[in-house]
């Protein structure tokens, strides 16, 4: 039966890998298993040579106390069992001499009858376990002994394997909080690099994402088309405490108004036809990360009321459920809009306008920093070059001249299709020379002139008649920034292709 009992025992120690679990349930059993008032597990502390209580059984009070004794490690009872690597027991302490009455004088308790047995594994000694006035009148025997000492091999081991785990936990939490800190530094280092940029403007969006990056609260991210918000919604995650989670990119302008809310908050099966399955929303898909919800002035009123109650309440509801669910993100926005104007316009949430904005960035347009157009072009010159398989020498630097000069209306991605078109025209080993460049680049022109409407004797004109040259002459130039492509160049005007075709009609642009 003891050989059965200590079997079992040993298997159910060995489950733990924690010795936070391990030793109150060693005490438990131990308890349970002698009829005694109490057990412990003492622990020794090699460097000063010295036993203490890992954990004792959990009477008030006691455990508080017995945690700050410590006992010399060659004294009483325990300290004998140590050193001899034999179980022992003591059926009235007060007449063995190896007795320690220090434990019972500051735990205010009374051991009459000890059970002791040594934890030794490797060849190594561990510490010791002990029980604690057994509750028979008979008092411990041989056979207790033998049998505390059976468990105490297991125990040991046990201890032995839960110390490796807590070490290499140890290690994995350490190297995790390094790789955390490397990042940062890293981030603060290379300066955000995928967004490239020296200018005066650059140096000091830098140093706000930082600031942004730094703080918890929502992000909104303004700027032009064309300037980049993505990437720098995507350095401030680097950046950011949420470095390790998901970023999760989420364009409201392409997803219609009808399929937003499932593909933000998810699905539940048969909440509407073809939904076969659940499926669980971005907004989940981002726990733990940073969502970034691009084009966000373009989110219909109705989806504006439930972003809202997902950032006031930290859950989301699918579409066909009751249940909320809690999800962690940090919400990083961006817009090309006046969210402040469409507000007072009605057409968006004042209440969603704060919480989004509760730390605004604004990103500079090309034009505020044509100091950086330089490292531009030769950083999309090497990566065009490379994806198309061209050598191209450089920049001849008329047309260089040409390309800081220009306007761009579309900022740094109209930058990269002018030298993504310029090194398609290029012949291989050849310079870019201003012959490569789009004619409204060669014309030497900006990209939006402003023209004048002149009246009677070379004064300004009517204000309608220069409005329609202005946009006309805004139209064309749009249409030569995307190659003649209606619908791209809807998109870059903020217009529907029908409009644009109008307007396309009425000045004669077509």
């Amino acid at each position: 039966m003891g050989l059965r009992l200590a079997y079992e025992l040993a298997c159910s120690f060995a489950a733990r890998i924690d010795l936070d679990e391990l030793v109150p349930l060693v005490v438990h059993e131990c308890r349970q298993v002698f009829a005694a008032e109490a057990a412990s597990v003492m622990l020794l502390d090699a460097a000063h040579h010295e036993l203490f209580f890992y954990t004792v059984d959990d009477a008030p009070g006691v455990v508080a106390k017995l945690r700050e004794v410590r006992i010399p490690a060659n004294r009483g009872i325990a300290g004998a069992v140590l050193h001899s690597g034999k179980a022992t027991f003591v059926n009235d302490t007060a007449a063995d001499p190896r007795f320690y009455p220090e434990v019972d004088r500051r735990s205010g308790s009374t051991t009459r009858t000890l059970l002791c047995a040594p934890l030794r594994a490797g060849g190594e000694a561990l510490g010791v376990v002990q029980v604690v006035n057994g509750r028979l009148e008979s008092g411990f025997d041989a056979a207790d002994a033998a049998l505390l000492e059976a468990l105490g091999t297991s125990i040991a081991v046990a201890i032995e394997n839960a110390r490796a785990h807590g070490r290499v936990k140890e290690s994995e939490e350490r190297l995790r909080a390094q790789v955390v800190a490397l990042r940062r530094d890293l981030a603060r280092h290379d300066r955000f690099g995928d967004i490239i940029g020296h200018s005066a403007a650059m140096r000091e969006l830098f140093r706000t994402m930082e600031s942004a990056a730094a703080a918890p609260i929502a992000v909104l991210v303004t700027g032009e088309t064309g300037v980049g918000k993505e990437l720098v919604a995507r350095g401030i995650h680097r950046a950011s405490g949420r470095a390790d989670g998901p970023f999760v990119p989420v364009n409201c302008a392409a997803i219609p108004d009808t399929m937003l809310e499932r593909e933000l908050f998810g699905h539940r099966k048969g909440a509407f036809t073809g939904a076969t399955q659940d499926q669980r929303g971005l907004f989940e898909a981002a726990d733990g990360g940073t969502i970034f919800l691009d084009e966000i002035g373009d989110m219909p009123r109705s989806m504006q009321a439930k972003l809202l109650r997902v950032l006031q309440e930290g859950e989301v509801v699918p579409l066909g459920d009751q249940r909320p669910r809690p999800v962690d993100v940090r919400v990083v926005s961006a817009t090309n809009r006046d969210l402040e104007a469409a507000v007072a316009d009605g057409n968006f949430r004042q209440d969603l306008f704060y919480r989004l904005a509760a730390f605004p960035l604004a990103v500079p347009p090309l034009r505020a920093r044509r100091e950086d157009v330089p490292i531009l072009v030769h950083h999309f010159l090497s990566a065009a070059a490379t994806r198309l398989a061209k050598p191209i020498a450089d920049v001849a630097a008329p047309a260089l001249a040409l390309l800081e000069r220009y306007e761009w209306p579309g900022n740094v991605r109209e930058l990269q299709n002018e030298i993504e078109r310029a090194v398609a025209v290029a012949p291989g080993g050849a310079a870019i020379d201003p012959g490569h460049l789009s004619p409204r680049l060669r014309d030497g022109r900006p990209a939006t002139p402003l023209p004048t409407v002149a009246g009677p004797g070379g004064t300004p004109g009517p204000l309608r008649e220069a409005r329609h040259a202005f946009e006309a002459a805004h139209i064309r130039d749009a249409l030569a920034c995307e190659g003649g492509n209606v619908t791209k160049t809807a998109e870059r005007l903020d217009l529907s292709r029908a409009m644009l075709q109008r307007k396309m009609k009425a000045y004669g642009l077509r």
